[in-house]
């Protein structure tokens, strides 16, 4: 028997990106900020990248930011989505997230903008990155994170739950932080590290959202989805829910969006090293000013216990 994890319908991802790749431009404000915060942590590491890849790279805003920043000399564009491929600026590559057509160790620097949160086997896709990148080579990747849209989740599934008497999966799951961390050690990188930022935006009302979701063509690609679209009773128990429990005071909705930025390096010999266990150079208790005592065995008068 052959289990299937897959979580995304890919296909229908890549037509809908496609669907709406002409107006990405007008609802890019996630990715530019990912765009900018990338480009500003690559500005601190004084490398030299001859040879990027942008994986996953949408209508090509963050390769752009990376051809004007200096000791990246070329920087290639990856994206399953032709429409969106074709508004890119330089080398480009029409291929899946899950399937890199890169030798190993051909890459020094593999960056990617809210991508690899709808990839289907994420722990596969960095083992490849890894394998990809020359030793030393740099992993920077920002994808959505586990909070990610939390109030329509909520709101969606309470609706659900009592208008339809049990609910569907209707928003994406997405990694925590700490798991990420742990994936990136799992694939094999050196001096893995995942931080995680919330950008919280408002709307007018919850369907506004929904609109700017379809728009990013991020809409419920999730292959156990329910076919059928919220009948309207249940949605309009989905907006009043979502008011009640999330409302601004100003009439506002809001929604968050938790941006997890991946940053590791293919393994290299040159790199910082753990200390072996028993090769520290002082005591403990010296650097705490206390006294060393077996385990188990009480301070007498005067002695100070931490």
């Amino acid at each position: 028997m052959t289990l299937d994890h897959r979580i995304f319908d890919r296909r229908l991802l890549v037509e809908r990106r496609n669907r709406v790749a002409d107006g990405a431009a007008d609802h890019d404000f996630l990715l530019a900020r990912v765009a900018d915060d990338l480009a500003e942590r690559l500005s601190a590491i004084n490398r030299q990248f001859p040879i990027a890849l942008n994986l996953g790279a949408h209508h090509g805003l963050l390769g752009r930011r990376l051809r004007r920043l200096p000791g990246i000399e070329l920087v290639i564009d990856m994206e399953p989505a032709a429409r969106l491929l074709a508004q890119c600026g330089g080398p480009r590559i029409r291929a899946d997230e899950e399937a890199l057509p890169f030798a190993g160790e051909s890459l020094d620097l593999v960056v990617s903008g809210l991508a690899l949160h709808v990839v289907n086997d994420l722990p596969g896709t960095l083992l490849q990155v890894r394998r990809a990148l020359k030793p030393d080579g740099l992993l920077l990747a920002a994808m959505l994170g586990g909070t990610t849209l939390t109030e329509l989740r909520t709101a969606l599934l309470a609706a659900e739950e009592e208008i339809e008497g049990g609910a569907s999966p209707r928003v994406a799951p997405f990694a925590d932080v700490r798991d990420l961390g742990a994936l990136l050690q799992r694939a094999g990188f050196a001096l893995p590290v995942a931080d995680s930022e919330t950008v919280t935006v408002t709307y007018a009302d919850p369907l506004a959202l929904m609109r700017e979701l379809r728009a990013m063509g991020g809409a419920n690609a999730l292959l156990a989805r329910k076919k059928s679209p919220l009948r309207r009773v249940t949605l309009a128990r989905v907006l009043e829910i979502y008011a009640d429990r999330f409302g601004l005071a100003n009439g506002r909705m809001p929604a968050t969006f938790e941006i997890v930025t991946l940053t590791a390096w293919a393994p290299h010999e040159s790199q910082q090293k753990p200390l072996h266990p028993g090769s520290a150079k002082a005591r403990l208790a010296e650097v705490l000013g206390t006294e060393e005592r077996p385990a188990g065995e009480s301070a007498g008068p005067g002695k100070r216990r931490r």
